[in-house]
């Protein structure tokens, strides 16, 4: 959530900021808002000022054994107005809120100006696309061919955008958790297994809501939610804290499931493993000081990045532009796989700085020493990586003519040995 202080003082950075971003945010409306709540509260605080007096004229008056009755009653009324006009001032909180709340952060500087992925501009690529002797086929097809993805039982026991692993696609699934977790924590990443499910507040906290709610899997019967992603429970480990400035930068590793509705997604890449509706995840959170977050940013691209380089699949980065940065985001740097079916690269990994965006909504801050006053915090999140893309990505890249798919060398320990998946 965006300062209303920043805005009251310079409502045309509001204005430039959501031009960029191709989107429209009421300044003019938050500016009223505000005017009439200052004005209301500096109300208040005369009426305050006139009621300590009069109590202060009230105690005065009943030690001197005199009459205080008319001062008590005036005194009481001064309180009944102060209480109406805190209720006013409440309403016009909420009002404010429910439109801050809307309003996608602020991107930096150096986000390049672009109306959709189009324009997203690549930062540096590893590795060469593969070059097949034959007619490479979709993961789908692989993995439905080995028996280790079965889209069909799951359609049967769920739903579309679902799917069962088996055998050896378990094993692969469960060996890219653990690969990725392992090599996370051992870059200085403190591990954690979150609550899948996270209440209201949580989801606010990060910026799923109110704006995502459709998106979103809802318990109606607790007002809970299945957690989008990792960094939602995460972040919120820290909500309504005060941290001490020595513990920062704080970094987190996290496994979860992640549930999406995705609601209006239909038809986009909706085949296979690339857009499913509950998918596994490692989620990479750091929170850091305002001065430490570009650098820490670049710092999480690289850790997303290594996990791919290790696993030898083809990719780039991309810095991605105003019209397609996420709503929470600051800045954010996407990591596309090579998909050889697709004939492109695919989003495996998203990085992104939202400086004190989330902070706010969630009421993270630190202070330096005890005597400082708090401030807010930098919150940073990544995918370190999705789990079912990297196994889409494996399949394809390491498929072989024979129809059998080679496990990459990094993860043989992590499959017992197996280094060849083969059809049964």
């Amino acid at each position: 959530m965006l300062d209303i202080r920043r805005i009251r003082h310079n409502p045309q950075e509001l204005e430039q900021a959501m031009a960029r971003r191709r989107k429209q945010a009421d300044v003019a409306g938050l500016l009223t808002l505000d005017t009439q709540r200052r004005a209301i509260l500096t109300e208040v605080e005369q009426y305050k000022n006139q009621r300590n007096e009069q109590s202060k004229r009230v105690a005065q008056l009943r030690r001197a054994g005199e009459d205080a009755v008319g001062i008590m009653a005036e005194t009481k009324a001064l309180g009944d107005r102060i209480a109406a006009l805190d209720a006013q001032v409440a309403a016009l909180d909420a009002q404010t809120d429910a439109i801050l709340l809307n309003i996608p952060n602020i991107v930096s500087a150096d986000v390049p100006d672009g109306a959709d992925d189009k324009d997203n501009v690549q930062q540096r690529r590893w590795g060469e696309p593969c070059a097949f002797a034959w007619q490479p086929k979709a993961h789908w097809d692989i993995g439905t061919d080995l028996g280790v993805l079965d889209f069909e039982a799951a359609a049967k026991v769920t739903g579309a955008r679902f799917v069962f692993y088996r055998g050896l696609g378990a094993r692969l699934e469960r060996a890219v958790i653990n690969f990725f977790m392992d090599t996370h924590a051992a870059n200085g990443y403190t591990e954690v297994l979150p609550p899948y499910m996270v209440n209201r507040a949580a989801m606010v906290g990060t910026g799923q809501l109110p704006k995502f709610e459709e998106d979103a899997f809802r318990v109606p019967s607790m007002d809970y939610f299945l957690i989008p992603t990792a960094e939602v429970p995460v972040t919120n480990m820290y909500r309504e804290s005060i941290l001490e400035g020595d513990a920062l930068p704080i970094r987190h590793c996290a496994y979860s499931a992640c549930f999406r509705a995705e609601a209006g997604a239909a038809g986009r890449d909706t085949r296979g493993l690339i857009r499913m509706h509950q998918f596994n995840k490692v989620e990479m959170v750091k929170i850091t000081r305002p001065e430490q977050s570009y650098a820490e940013l670049e710092r999480m691209t690289e850790d997303a990045e290594r996990v791919l380089r290790l696993l030898g699949l083809p990719h780039r980065v991309v810095l991605l532009c105003t019209g397609d940065t996420g709503f929470s985001s600051a800045k954010t740097y996407d990591i596309e796989v090579w998909m050889p079916s697709y004939g492109r690269y695919v989003e495996i990994s998203s990085c992104s700085n939202c400086e004190d965006f989330q902070a706010r909504r969630a009421g993270i801050r630190y202070r330096e020493t005890p005597k400082d006053k708090p401030q807010f915090a930098h919150t940073l999140n990544g995918s370190g990586v999705a789990v079912g893309r990297t196994v889409a990505a494996i399949l394809e890249n390491y498929q072989n003519e024979d129809g059998s798919v080679t496990v990459p060398e990094a993860l043989v320990p992590y499959m017992g040995g197996v280094s060849r998946i083969r059809r049964p």
